[in-house]
């Protein structure tokens, strides 16, 4: 007689298996687990599994959250959000202001050069730094070749860019919040 051989085979994981996986690569990627590298290299670990074992090994270190959880990190992602804005919003109100050319002006020099219409006195304000004039569409800022830089609500300007009263303008390291006429 001879003996009877059983084969065990590894059960394959099926696509909903994978995509739960993937799910939990992607929640890991969004609340700060995992980089991006760390995520395309994984994905390609699940998309490459050959058994289940593997795929429970792929996401074994990431924490998964329940409804519950991820309503409540929300929540505190949303008061963090809110404490980030008022902080911003008292740090604008303590800017200098600067007042917005009227209908009236051509346009104001802004720089360090005797005869600009504006005249910041620091050194990380260039000689000929941005130029502030009333056009059609509203006032627009443009940046003249600075050194250090124009900046819009903290973005760097590059060219020219509208700007609104409210909006805080930053020329070097001199900061200002924008004030209608």
């Amino acid at each position: 007689m001879t003996s009877l051989e059983f084969r065990t085979q590894v059960a394959r994981p099926s696509q909903a298996e994978r995509d739960r996986a993937l799910d939990v690569l992607r929640e890991g990627v969004g609340s700060g687990q995992l980089s991006h590298d760390t995520f395309i290299r994984r994905m390609e670990l699940v998309l490459t599994a050959k058994s289940r074992a593997e795929l429970a090994t792929v996401v074994a270190d990431l924490q998964t959250y329940g409804r519950v959880a991820r309503a409540v990190l929300r929540g505190v992602a949303r008061v963090s959000a809110f404490k980030v804005r008022v902080r911003r919003t008292w740090e604008t109100e303590q800017l200098p202001g600067l007042r917005l050319p009227g209908p009236g002006s051509a346009r104001l020099v802004i720089g360090r050069q005797t005869g600009s219409d504006l005249r910041l006195g620091d050194a990380s304000v260039s000689r000929l730094h941005a130029e502030l004039r009333v056009e059609p569409e509203g006032w627009v800022l443009q940046d003249l070749g600075s050194s250090n830089g124009t900046f819009v609500n903290g973005q760097r300007v590059v060219g020219a860019v509208l700007v609104r009263p409210g909006d805080q303008v930053r020329f070097g390291r001199l900061a200002f919040h924008l004030i209608a006429q």
